[in-house]
């Protein structure tokens, strides 16, 4: 009789009694609702990657929107993510679609941490994938260890979807973009190989499955924050009360997919502060003056202007290598103009 795989039944899966009585670092934790207290005692091993998923959620969001008027300065790399809104993450309180985009990228965050963990031994929990190993292909062979996204899946929506129960609307959009993130990952796992024979002739390759780079699921989803389908709330009344659900606005335009964020509820401009809707707005932002897009200081400054500043800044120069092996350069000090809106 096999042992089953303490991976596919996370949800039943073996009580850790003894860092059960380790509650100090799950109660520190803002925001959690109880099925999320109960997950971080029960299985304290995997939260370090918890917490390192959603925090590399947020770095990929800062860097994608890092010439925007919103860039993602008003994000925590902490877990309140997934807890209640702080007063000064106000723009996630708005169903708009920079919280589809942050729930999505910190979804697949938590995914993606915990797959990476498990692969790389740190969790007693888990492992490497043994399900998706066929027949070898031609010229390659199974070996390494082949990544368990489906894991790392389970993990994500076991956590970031525990509060997402209630009948209303946001509760559905936030459902909704989680997955979307997540499918993300598994839509892109992929054969990555490493070549063995003389001289590196990769006679052999030995193959297993993996994840993507976390910056091609960024810009991936960062195109679907662009083609965002905005939606209208619906009410129906059924046995247990008035539930909300989601419909596409335009009915002549495609129906949203599961890979795809939704929203529905408009963003603000960001050119100015407002702390209503928690805009830090776009003064002193540095800007591009050589670009027509959003990041140009056109654009980002909202047609306001924008300052120009010199700037000096040391920097290698003149580098030489020298045989053998070594680097020694001189030390340079560059003018540079800085931009930045008024």
């Amino acid at each position: 009789m096999s042992t089953p795989h303490p991976c596919r039944s996370l949800a039943l899966g073996q009580q850790y009694s003894s860092l059960g009585s380790q509650p100090i670092l799950c109660g520190s934790i803002p925001g959690l609702v109880p099925k999320q207290l109960r997950f971080c005692r029960n299985y304290i091993e995997i939260m370090p990657s918890v917490a390192e998923g959603v925090k590399l959620g947020i770095q990929e969001c800062q860097h994608q929107f890092r010439g925007r008027r919103w860039n993602c300065t008003t994000i925590k790399d902490n877990l309140a993510i997934f807890g209640p809104v702080l007063d000064k993450e106000k723009v996630l309180k708005i169903a708009t679609r920079e919280s589809a985009f942050v729930h999505a990228i910190a979804s697949a965050g938590v995914a993606f941490a915990v797959t990476r963990s498990c692969a790389e031994g740190t969790s007693t929990m888990c492992g490497c994938d043994s399900h998706h190993k066929g027949p070898p292909g031609e010229g390659w062979k199974w070996g390494g260890c082949s990544e368990d996204a489906e894991f790392g899946v389970l993990v994500s929506r076991e956590f970031a979807d525990a509060r997402e129960n209630r009948p209303d609307a946001r509760s559905a959009m936030n459902r909704h973009n989680n997955e979307a993130g997540r499918t993300t990952i598994l839509d892109h796992m992929h054969l990555r190989c490493k070549c063995h024979g003389l001289s590196g002739s990769c006679e052999v390759k030995t193959c297993w499955w993996a994840q993507p780079d976390f910056r091609m699921l960024g810009d991936y989803l960062k195109d679907k924050y662009d083609s965002a389908s905005e939606m209208v709330v619906e009410k129906h009344r059924e046995s247990r009360g008035w539930v909300e659900t989601l419909r596409v606005k335009y009915a002549f335009f495609k129906h949203p997919t599961e890979r795809d964020l939704v929203y529905y509820e408009g963003s603000p401009n960001f050119c100015e502060p407002n702390p209503e809707t928690g805009s830090f707005g776009t003064r002193d932002r540095v800007c591009n003056v050589s670009s027509h897009g959003i990041e140009g200081c056109d654009l980002l400054c909202c047609g306001r202007g924008h300052n120009t500043r010199t700037e000096k800044r040391k920097e290698k120069c003149h580098c030489i290598f020298h045989w053998c092996c070594y680097v020694s350069c001189q030390e340079c000090v560059r003018v540079y103009d800085v931009h930045t809106c008024k």
